[in-house]
């Protein structure tokens, strides 16, 4: 291939394209910042175990789509694939724990070998929130809500619709674990390596899997609502009747799982049927054991991050700026 072309999965953001990635940054730095997320920025490559261990070495994203090398100086770095476990290593590294709870904004270019297609891409885009040190679901309400207010602001909310669950808490996730083995392990010989594979260490991701045979035996899975204990459904109740109150609105999606391991209680996406087989735009939840997981205190946290890219792709075109006049 010619070294003038851009490399597989990267994209040139020509001005017409930059107009529309600015329009969306902008939009949501000034969106969350009337929520109280303050701007920060992370590296763009860390120690690869910051990665690595928080999303889970079973994940897709860590034993096939990160970019892993080892520098010169013999350091094994890695180019973020997502940016809640840099944001937390932030935290801990920079002693910000003692000023809980934190809220904080972010945006910029994150890195995953995986097959490009319509809106994805292997340097891409995201924004992003996390609030930590505040246990209470009225957290995951307002991080909902500031999500929610984003896609309003950028004219493109009611193209979306707002999935939601909850993976309960960790008792319950355990409980339903159990469950789960017990269901997998007699239709094993149905399912793809790879969700062999999950079965062995993360069960729940077998619900991720686009492979049709293993979509096919997850049907007919137990559902995780008959395996929450009361702690579990009390918190999830909070959360809807938040988003009730705010009127937002949401479906309740019982097989909706997040991709990464350090997520409990509410999962949640905003998804559009205007972007093809890529339809989620924003999805998060809540992560209350990761930063314990990396070595910190135990503190709670709740999260989304976004594709810049995909909500490119749904807003309008944003008008050309106007030149300033001299004086």
């Amino acid at each position: 291939m010619s070294a003038l072309q851009p490399v597989r999965g990267t994209q040139d953001l020509l001005p017409e394209q930059m107009r529309r990635h600015r329009h969306v940054v902008d939009t949501a730095r000034r969106t969350s910042l009337l929520y109280g997320f303050e701007e920060m920025a992370t590296p763009v490559f860390e120690f690869t175990e910051v990665f690595a261990r928080p999303i889970g070495e079973t994940t897709d994203i860590v034993s096939k789509e990160m970019y892993t090398f080892t520098d010169r100086g013999g350091e094994e770095v890695t180019l973020r694939p997502e940016n809640t476990a840099g944001v937390v290593r932030a935290v801990l590294s920079n002693g910000l724990v003692q000023q809980a709870p934190l809220k904080l904004f972010y945006a910029g270019p994150m890195f995953r070998y995986e097959r490009p297609q319509k809106g994805r891409f292997r340097q891409f885009h995201q924004i992003g929130i996390e609030l930590l040190g505040v246990a209470q679901p009225q957290a995951d309400v307002e991080v909902i809500a500031c999500g929610a207010r984003i896609l309003a602001e950028l004219g493109i909310l009611g193209r979306t619709v707002l999935e939601l669950n909850t993976l309960g808490d960790p008792a319950s996730r355990q409980a339903y674990r159990e469950a789960l083995v017990a269901y997998y392990r007699q239709h094993e010989d149905r399912l793809s390596e790879d969700s062999r594979r999950r079965l062995e260490r993360n069960p729940l991701r077998i619900f991720d899997s686009k492979d049709e045979a293993d979509k096919r035996v997850a049907e007919g899975a137990p559902p995780f609502a008959e395996y929450l204990n009361d702690t579990s459904k009390s918190f999830f109740d909070e959360v809807r009747r938040g988003l009730d109150a705010l009127g937002i609105e949401y479906k309740v999606s019982p097989r909706l799982v997040r991709g990464l391991d350090y997520y409990t209680h509410t999962a949640f996406e905003f998804v559009t049927r205007d972007l093809g087989a890529q339809g989620t735009v924003m999805g998060g939840g809540r992560y209350d054991g990761l930063v314990a997981l990396m070595g910190g205190p135990e503190m709670p946290g709740v999260g989304w991050a976004a594709g810049i890219e995909r909500l490119a792709m749904l807003v309008d075109e944003p008008p050309p700026p106007r030149a300033r006049r001299r004086p």
